[in-house]
C-alpha cells in the first residue's frame, strides 16, 4: 500500500467491522478522519488513547471530523483477539494487562470500562506468518509498506529494520 500526498489515502485493510456501519476511508467524503489504532490488551490505549479519540469524537463528530477505531494485534496474540474485542464492545469487559492497569488506578467499574465506544471499530486484516523469520521475509514486508526502501540510506535503513 503506497500512500501519497495530495491523493486520497487508501482504504484500511480490515477483517471485520465489529461495531457501527461497515465504512472505510473512501466512505468518509471530505471528512477528516482520525484512526485510532489499539490492541484490547493495551493499557495505555484505554488510559489515554481511546479516551482521547472519544473527546474528539463527540466534540467535532459535526463539524466534519470522523473517528475509526482500528484493532490490531502486534504482540500477546492470545489477548488481542477478535473474540476480545467483541466481548469489549458488547459489554465493556477488559482484560488482561488493561483490565489490572485500569483496576490499579480505579478507572474500571469492576472488570469493565466506564465508558462506550461511540464510534465505528473494526479489527484490522492480520496475516498470519509462518516460519521462521528471516532477512528476507522482514525486507519484503517492509518493502510493501515502504516506497523506494531499497534507495533509503543505510542508516534509515537500520532504523527501519530495528523499530
Amino acid at each position: 500500500m503506497s500512500v501519497q500526498i495530495g491523493q486520497k489515502a487508501p482504504n484500511l485493510k480490515v477483517s471485520k467491522w465489529i461495531q457501527g456501519i461497515d465504512t472505510n476511508l473512501d466512505k468518509q467524503n471530505d471528512n477528516v478522519v482520525v484512526v485510532e489504532v489499539f490492541q484490547v490488551n493495551c493499557p495505555g490505549c484505554f488510559m489515554y488513547g481511546i479516551p482521547e479519540s472519544i473527546e474528539i469524537y463527540n466534540k467535532y463528530k459535526s463539524d466534519g471530523i470522523s473517528v475509526l477505531g482500528m484493532a490490531t494485534a502486534f504482540e500477546d496474540f492470545d489477548k488481542n483477539t477478535l473474540e476480545n474485542l467483541q466481548l469489549l464492545l458488547e459489554t465493556g469487559e477488559t482484560i488482561g494487562e488493561t483490565k489490572k492497569m485500569l483496576s490499579q488506578y480505579g478507572k474500571s467499574q469492576g472488570d469493565k470500562i466506564p465508558f462506550k465506544i461511540p464510534y465505528p471499530v473494526a479489527m484490522d486484516s492480520l496475516i498470519k506468518q509462518s516460519g521462521e523469520a528471516s532477512k528476507e521475509k522482514m525486507d519484503s514486508l517492509i518493502k510493501n509498506q515502504i516506497p523506494n526502501f531499497d534507495e533509503q540510506s543505510e542508516d534509515y535503513k537500520n532504523k527501519s529494520m530495528i523499530g
